[in-house]
């Protein structure tokens, strides 16, 4: 089973949950403000901060100059983890590898996993 990170009010997250419904993909959803996050450091270790951190959101662009400047790994989890609503969205946990953000090359790749069987957590 895959297992979504994200807001229950982010849009993304929203017609991510229903792309995967919609195709029968069995996922859980969990809010990372209420539910918390997994394993950011993992996550950032795969794809790099840049990839994780959201610079178009509000809160990113509301953070003062100090906190977005000068960002590396160890920083841009401590961001994440204190103010979750800067991460890219959503992010999804196949088990194996993670994914981030629902473009098509994400939707090729959950579709591919579906096609497959291949359904570990």
């Amino acid at each position: 089973m895959i297992t979504v990170y994200g807001l229950k009010n982010c849009d993304t997250c929203r017609k991510a949950t229903a792309w995967l419904a919609g195709r029968e993909i069995p996922f859980r959803f969990l809010d990372i403000r209420k539910d918390g996050l997994g394993d950011v450091e993992a996550w950032i270790r795969e794809h790099g901060h840049d990839t994780l951190v959201n610079r178009r959101g509000t809160t990113w662009r509301t953070l003062p100059e100090s906190e977005r400047s000068d960002l590396d790994d160890v920083r841009a989890a401590t961001l994440i983890r204190t103010r979750p609503a800067i991460m890219k969205r959503p992010v999804f946990d196949l088990g194996d590898r993670v994914l981030v953000g629902f473009t098509e090359t994400v939707k090729s790749a959950l579709a591919a996993r579906q096609k497959s069987g291949d359904t570990r957590t």
